[in-house]
This record gives structure tokens, sequence and C-alpha cells, in this order.
């Protein structure tokens, strides 16, 4: 069964842009094949911020994390390909970085929760909300890569 193609939402927060992941981290989803068709680096704002995590507002951390994501630039990225948001997950991996597998981007990367380098669509609703309250639909690329013939059937 064949996937449909679908978009994923990637920030690489403060702390991984001052860490200097953004090569590695591009790097890993262009090996694996996913297409980038939208990135920018931008100090986010703080309306931009609770708009993106407001679904967590009622938790007690909330304020923490809309001052942490605000605290420096963020890479905002959009990725194209089959299973993206799932295998973006997957790459990424648990949220806890000590929880999560060598070989994935906090497991490699990250020791504490509230220093976990990168944020993920969890769901393609979800990667759709977020795709739009980050990027305009005029910043997103329509491209074809010469290497879909070698990664897809």
């Amino acid at each position: 069964m064949t996937m449909a193609m679908e978009r994923t939402f990637i920030a690489i927060k403060p702390d991984g842009v001052n860490r200097a992941l953004i090569g590695d981290i591009i790097s890993r989803f262009e090996k694996r094949g996913y297409k980038l068709v939208a990135m920018k680096l931008l100090k986010p704002s703080k309306e931009l911020a609770e708009t993106h995590y407001a679904a967590l507002s009622s938790k007690p951390f909330f304020a923490g994390l809309v001052e942490f994501i605000c605290s420096g630039p963020v890479c905002a990225m959009v990725w194209e390909g089959t299973d993206v948001v799932k295998t973006g997950r997957t790459m990424i991996g648990a949220t806890k970085p000590t929880e999560s597998a060598p070989g994935t981007i906090r497991g490699d990367y990250g020791i504490d929760v509230g220093r976990n380098v990168i944020h993920g669509s969890d769901a393609v609703d979800t990667a759709e909300r977020e795709i739009g309250i980050w990027f305009k639909p005029e910043e997103l690329v329509e491209w074809e890569p010469t290497m879909s013939t070698w990664i897809y059937e």
C-alpha cells in the first residue's frame, strides 16, 4: 500500500540552532529522501509561540515553553514525502531525550526534556495547522527533485 505524499512541520529549537545542529538535521531528512519545501530562520514572537503551543496552554510548563522557544533563533521547515509525519517523529525520537534511542536526533543530541533540540508535528492535521502558523502559502515551494525517481516507485 503506497502512502500519499504529505507534509510535516519541523523546527530546530534555539538550543539546536545555538549548538550548530541545523546542517546535520537537514542532512538526515535529505538522506532519508524527504523534500524540503520551505525553510526560514526567525526569532519567534510571543504571539506566534503561544499560538503554536496553544494545546498546552493549561499545562504548568506552558510559560517556560513559550519563553524558551522565543529565546533565540528557530529554524522552521516544511518537509514533504511519503509518511513524513510518522517517519519524521521516529527520526526525532521520544520527547524526553533520555528515552530516545541512539540514532535518533534527540537520542544523539539531547539530555534534558527542556532542551530537546527539535519539534516535529505529531499528526497530519497538526502538521497542516503548524505549517499555517509558521508559513504563508506562497512561502511553500512546489518543485520536483531529480532524485525522486530513485526514491519512489
